[in-house]
């Protein structure tokens, strides 16, 4: 139900804008009650960024489960290797993906909602970090990694969707993914040498 749910939505957002469609709208199309919308979503933007969560446990899971012989900021690039080389939804540059970032675009009220969500990523990979090297969830190291990281990480994306914007050209688009990602890295090791993240 709650896919359900998220494609009438992601639907009806894609073709009239996220600000142009209700909440009864989208229970209408998912043939549910409106209470029934927001028992799965709370919030409107939730239904767009329904994978939210699912992205903050892919980084969680990449530091709990990554071989002690690899970095915590070296297993983080090595992620976003695996996830182009996965098709991950996360990295992936198509016309279905030009449209998500179109609707956003499009809506401040989403614009605001992705910062916010990039900063709640940032504590989640905070806290993974300083936890991956037995460090208290307040390490200031930890935090600056990870806000760095997710500098670095947002910069890779936008360019990477611009490039596929302009080129229509998805390997070109994540090579331009990976490339910045590995370039932002390399700062990030410089940055936190001298601590157990590098």
């Amino acid at each position: 139900m709650r896919q359900g749910i998220s494609n009438a939505a992601t639907r009806l957002f894609h073709e009239r804008g996220f600000d142009h469609v209700t909440v009864d709208e989208i229970a209408t199309a998912a043939d549910v009650g409106r209470m029934t919308v927001f028992n799965h979503f709370p919030r409107k933007e939730d239904m767009f960024f329904d994978r939210d969560e699912e992205g903050r446990e892919i980084l969680r899971t990449a530091l709990r489960q990554r071989d002690p012989r690899v970095a915590p900021i070296e297993s983080l690039r090595l992620l976003a290797q695996r996830l182009v080389a996965e098709d991950s939804p996360y990295v992936r540059f198509t016309i279905e993906s030009q449209g998500f970032i179109e609707t956003i675009e499009r809506s401040e009220t989403l614009k605001a909602r992705a910062r916010a969500i990039r900063d709640e990523i940032a504590q989640v990979v905070a806290l993974a970090l300083s936890e991956s090297v037995g460090r208290e969830a307040i390490d200031p190291a930890a935090h600056l990694a990870a806000s760095l990281l997710l500098a670095t990480w947002t910069v890779a994306l936008i360019q990477a969707h611009q490039t596929f914007r302009q080129s229509r050209d998805a390997e070109e688009a994540k090579a331009v993914f990976l490339a910045i990602v590995d370039k932002g890295s390399s700062g990030l090791k410089t940055a936190m040498a001298g601590t157990p993240y590098v």
